[in-house]
């Protein structure tokens, strides 16, 4: 009978036959004095081992000796790990102190007529005094063809360890960065310790921190997959930071600790779909210190713009009609800061500050790393003209979206990235 696991022997030894001499005293050399010598000198090496208490004590209690390099002799040993365990012990005890559960109540308006509707999500503490930061799609509005949500009609904050729910209020929100501040009237809070997620390595320790399907203060644990991971969710662009540490509903806003319990990262986004497993994702801290400050300043975040609405000229789209890939100008904003440096309709900005990009999420990317009255240098191709036209970036207007508008249609497939409360 086949069999599915193959098992081999090792190879055969051949052994001889011993011929047996006949001669006086055979007996006594051949086997009387070896055994004797050997039984003597067994004698001695004991002797001398019990002579040496560390090999004494491994003998007498069973263990194992080690040679001049401290490297153990036939023994398995099992893997020790309490340090593992009491590092996600004081890790969990730190961060759970300053974390926060976030509930929203929304009027949902349908067809069917008109319902109250929950969501719930996380939040990280910032102060003493009661900011809280969390992610924008927890506390802001959604809608479909099918219902419309009205602005949340409450936000309550559950603190670690108290029973209470508080009353919050929205400080500030950025849809772009998808964070939001918002603000409980309580002192004595204990504020996380905020890391650097630019020293994060890939294979570090990390733990999540948050709320998930309503089992308030879980922590899961594992490493960072990635860093500076692109990914498109919504129709834009994050770049995030990857871990395998489990991420779900109710995470969003959460915190991403390391191994010595510093935020590095705000939990917003996961992987979803059959035969996908541990892939969320995570706001590198580092990147929203400046957004944070804003929102608790100025209410919102001051931006630069060009003034264009555009779509994408992809690889594909540049080989069928022999065009550069790029964006293509759809319409210049009257007197916006493109409009003032000649940028005309049809045409195609292939670079900015010398980046490449073929999309209008890339050019705002590049864009946000500079500030109102700053100038930047656009690659223009107009026909078969290659022009460097420089802008002079203006801020926002406040009835202006808060990036150049994307005119091509997003794919109608559904995405896999999920947001997540």
């Amino acid at each position: 009978m086949d069999n599915e696991n193959n098992f081999e022997f090792a190879s055969q030894n051949t052994f001889k036959k011993s011929k047996v001499k006949s001669s006086s005293g055979g007996f006594g050399k051949s086997v009387f004095v070896p055994f004797i010598s050997g039984i003597l000198g067994a004698s001695i090496v004991m002797g001398v081992c019990f002579g040496v208490p560390s090999v004494k004590s491994n003998l007498l209690a069973g263990g194992v000796l080690q040679n001049t390099k401290n490297e153990v002799i036939n023994k398995t040993n099992l893997i020790d790990i309490t340090d593992y365990s009491n590092t996600s012990i004081q890790v969990a005890e730190k961060t759970l102190p300053s974390v926060v559960g976030i509930k929203v109540t929304y009027q949902i308006s349908s067809i069917f007529g008109s319902s109250t509707g929950e969501a719930t999500g996380s939040g990280i503490i910032l102060s003493e005094d009661g900011y809280i930061v969390t992610n924008n799609h927890v506390i802001s509005s959604e809608s479909s063809s099918y219902y419309a949500i009205q602005e949340a009609t409450g936000i309550k904050v559950k603190l670690y360890n108290d029973d209470t729910y508080y009353d919050a209020t929205v400080v500030g929100t950025d849809d772009y960065t998808d964070l939001a501040v918002i603000k409980i009237e309580k002192t004595d809070l204990t504020p996380a310790v905020i890391g650097d997620s630019s020293q994060v390595k890939v294979g570090e320790f990390a733990m999540a921190v948050g709320n998930p399907l309503g089992l308030d203060y879980s922590v899961t644990t594992g490493v960072i997959s990635a860093i500076e991971r692109d990914v498109q969710a919504d129709g834009r662009s994050y770049t995030v930071i990857q871990t395998d540490a489990a991420i779900n509903s109710g995470n969003s806003g959460g915190a991403l600790v390391n191994s010595s319990g510093e935020v590095i990262g705000i939990n917003t986004l996961k992987l979803s779909g059959n035969g996908i497993e541990g892939v969320g994702f995570a706001i590198p801290i580092s990147s929203t210190t400046s957004i944070i400050s804003q929102l608790i300043e100025n209410k919102s975040v001051v931006r630069p713009y060009i003034g264009i609405s555009g779509s994408e000229i992809d690889e594909y789209d540049a080989t069928r009609y022999n065009l550069p890939k790029g964006v293509y100008v759809e319409s210049v904003g009257k007197d916006s800061p493109a409009e003032k440096a000649g940028i005309k309709k049809a045409d195609i900005i292939t670079k900015i500050e010398g980046k490449e990009v073929s999309n209008v999420d890339q050019l705002n990317k590049v864009k946000f790393t500079y500030n109102v009255g700053d100038t930047v240098n656009l690659t223009i191709k107009r026909g078969t003209e290659e022009l460097e036209i420089s802008v002079k970036l203006e801020k926002m207007p406040e009835e202006t979206q808060i990036t150049e508008q994307q005119t091509q249609v997003a794919p109608s497939t559904p995405s896999i990235f999920d947001f997540f409360r």
